[in-house]
């Protein structure tokens, strides 16, 4: 027989894999509330950065990706999960309830939730080699399953267009009032949750051509003339609202995951999705009008040598809270 105890364990352990999903400057904006017979996902808006996130879209995409981790890791604890996404209209914050029941995992579950703690993050320049097509395929295939469609860039003018764009949007995003300082202050800080120093390069290199420019960190990099071989690709859905962006949070865990169990290294780009214009540019010129851009990857391998740490994620009493029985 299950005690309370034990069931409680068993999500409490379950969510704090889900705290590991990657987040807007690991700003973790999500909280969980526990019912007898299912866990209810909010969005915590104390943890929104409006100066980046204007329009709440990386906030969902966020809590998207930490309902995903949750619903693999209760697969895995042999919990069978149905979801009812924004199941309350008068209540934009609560953006799902999760029901659960007894479940056995399938492999490629299993696959999935054992890459959650060695997922990262990486902004290091990447290897000059390229991804295999079969490798392409599986990150394809994951977000499908999610409702996410993932297009790689393969034509050096779509390309070429993507990078300028998030350049563009770099650009742009410095005459937004309040951008920077929120910026640093989400950045190269000890504590629970931010971007640590340990997970930032001490100097930009010129190859990388598609990253966020960070304060100052600790990695030190090998500075190349030519460009990276990095693969970008677009996460699009078919419509551009609430219920696509969390979708689409859900598919971007998955692709991320996946490409972890791959042994590729990655890093997930929403700076030219923040903006209205260079939104525009990918919908319009990179995904030739047929879909809603969500956030953009950039797949390699990694660099050789250590492997980067893991950034630090608040504890899991913070984001739990028991709903009346």
């Amino acid at each position: 027989m299950i005690t309370e105890e034990s069931r409680l364990g068993t999500l409490q352990q379950a969510i704090e894999l889900a705290g590991r999903a990657p987040s807007l400057h690991n700003s973790q904006p999500w909280l969980f509330r526990l019912g007898p017979r299912q866990v209810e996902l909010y969005a915590d808006h104390r943890r929104w950065l409006p100066s980046t996130d204007t329009d709440q879209r990386d906030l969902l995409l966020s809590c998207g990706a930490a309902l995903h981790h949750l619903r693999i890791a209760l697969a895995v604890a042999g919990v069978h999960t149905t979801v009812h996404r924004l199941p309350d209209p008068n209540d934009p914050k609560h953006l799902a309830t999760v029901e659960l029941d007894t479940s056995t995992a399938l492999d490629a579950q299993r696959e999935l939730a054992t890459a959650i703690p060695d997922r990262r993050s990486d902004r290091r320049p990447f290897s000059h080699w390229p991804i295999p097509e079969a490798f392409q395929r599986q990150l394809t295939e994951r977000a499908s399953e999610q409702g996410g469609l993932l297009r790689v860039i393969t034509d050096a003018w779509a390309r070429g267009v993507l990078v300028a764009a998030i350049h563009q949007a770099a650009t742009a995003q410095d005459q937004v009032p309040g951008y920077r300082s929120e910026l640093e202050s989400w950045t190269g800080r000890e504590g629970d949750d931010g971007i640590p120093r340990a997970n930032l390069l001490r100097t930009m290199p010129a190859p990388v051509e598609s990253s966020r420019a960070f304060g100052v960190g600790d990695i030190e990099t090998t500075i190349e003339e030519r460009p990276e071989d990095a693969t970008l690709m677009v996460l699009g859905s078919t419509s551009d609202d609430p219920l696509s962006q969390l979708r689409a949070g859900e598919a971007m865990s998955a692709v991320l995951l996946q490409a972890t169990q791959l042994g590729l290294a990655g890093c997930p780009l929403s700076q030219p999705l923040e903006i209205g214009a260079t939104r525009k540019i990918l919908q319009d010129q990179v995904l030739g009008g047929t879909l809603s851009p969500e956030i953009v990857f950039r797949f390699g391998w990694a660099p050789a040598g250590e492997p980067l740490p893991p950034t630090p994620r608040r504890p899991v009493s913070d984001i739990i809270e028991l709903l009346p029985s």
